[in-house]
């Protein structure tokens, strides 16, 4: 079964090309710039272990034409994988936002699409260009069956008390205000990663997704049962330039003292916060070089980066009653050891006993960077939303 996974941004494609069972995809790429003079196409072809980039710069005005030209990269004479695009069998998207509508991926219909559309509010920045992927992928691709994956479902076991808000009752039974969380594919992906490598289905663990977003996960025997990220997912960690948790009236004294307009408090806790906001500079390893230098405002950033996660930590460890092992995750999670190392550090009441010689030396695959006779591993797990979204069209597709 071929099956095209798809995550649609707002100036940006990211593709993978699977052929089912096979969980290794045959081809991935990227379209970037969208809508620009120079939009960009990195396009990957795996045969054999022998890989093959293929790299264009020209000219895209709409989303509908960077899908186009990746489909005449899949056909292509000489480095073509398809004969032609009704050989994909189904399209898999990350749709952000499902809000409570979908506890699982979906067959696209009139009605998920409409679904969809109404929780444009809730995800402005995804829900849109994820919507947007989904009418293309249906005209180009024509014979695929297309399927929703969103990063919501995961979350749906949450019971009530963790994520309703202590707000009236109306706002959450008329206007769905409730915690939803984000990053659900990423975290239920680690999470049976490393439930299979201690061998503990009903394994305690704490997932941690450290990008450019960040979120943390309370996970009890496969089920989400708490999360970092609520409403909208400005919230919990603090990320590249969201602020995460805030105390709200900061926001009402920007608007009240300060002449923020709403739009403007927004544009600041999403876009000039976080490391950003403390630094300058929102990329990790930037702010790594930085503390090599000895910059001390980099130096505190990635102090209260770590002090919220442990924090986060602690309290999932107590809604959990104990934890099996704590997984990091992402970008960050995955490359900055120092990162791993502040977090780590001192929380051996947890069980938490970090080796440090593992934790600075990366291996490929999942790697554990505890000591051995700790109590709780530390495990590095390499993400893979893309895997995640294609395993759950497959299962969906073949058990109807």
């Amino acid at each position: 079964m071929n099956i095209f996974v798809i995550n649609t941004g707002s100036s940006s494609i990211k593709y993978q090309l699977f052929k089912m069972p096979d969980q290794k995809p045959v081809c991935s790429g990227l379209v970037e710039r969208i809508g620009l003079k120079d939009a960009v196409i990195t396009h990957k072809i795996y045969n054999a272990g022998e890989e093959t980039i293929v790299k264009e710069t020209l000219q895209l005005p709409n989303h509908e034409a960077g899908l186009h030209e990746v489909a005449r990269l899949l056909t292509d004479k000489v480095i073509g994988v398809l004969q032609n695009p009704e050989d994909i069998d189904a399209v898999g998207h990350r749709v952000v936002h499902g809000g409570e509508s979908f506890k699982a991926t979906a067959i696209i219909t009139k009605a998920v699409k409409d679904k969809i559309q109404q929780l444009f509010s809730l995800a402005p920045l995804h829900n849109p260009a994820n919507y947007l992927g989904i009418q293309v992928a249906e005209k180009i691709f024509t014979k695929a069956k297309q399927v929703a994956v969103f990063d919501t479902a995961f979350y749906q076991t949450m019971p009530e008390k963790a994520f309703r808000y202590a707000i009236p009752d109306e706002f959450y039974t008329k206007h769905l205000i409730r915690a939803y969380g984000f990053h659900g594919t990423s975290h239920k992906y680690v999470s049976e990663q490393a439930a299979a490598y201690l061998g503990k289905t009903n394994a305690k663990l704490i997932t941690i997704h450290l990008g450019n977003g960040c979120s943390i996960t309370a996970i009890d025997a496969g089920k989400a049962v708490d999360t970092s990220m609520g409403f909208g997912p400005v919230g919990g960690l603090i990320m590249g330039t969201r602020s995460g948790d805030i105390d709200a009236s900061i926001i009402f004294y920007l608007i009240d003292k300060l002449g923020y307009t709403p739009q403007q408090v927004s544009d600041l806790l999403n876009k000039k916060s976080g490391l950003v906001g403390l630094t300058g500079l929102s990329d990790m390893r930037d702010i790594s070089i930085a503390i090599a230098a000895g910059n001390k405002k980099a130096i505190l950033a990635a102090e209260l980066y770590a002090y919220r996660i442990k924090k986060f930590i602690g309290a999932f460890a107590a809604v959990l009653n104990g934890v099996d092992a704590i997984i990091f995750t992402a970008g960050v999670g995955e490359n900055a050891a120092y990162i791993r190392q502040q977090v780590c550090k001192n929380m051996q009441y947890l069980g938490l006993q970090l080796d440090e010689e593992k934790n600075e030396h990366p291996t490929p695959g999942i790697r554990e960077i505890s000591k051995e006779a700790a109590p709780v591993k530390i495990l590095v797990i390499p993400t893979n939303e893309e895997l995640e979204i294609v395993k759950q069209c497959h299962l969906l597709l073949t058990n109807n």
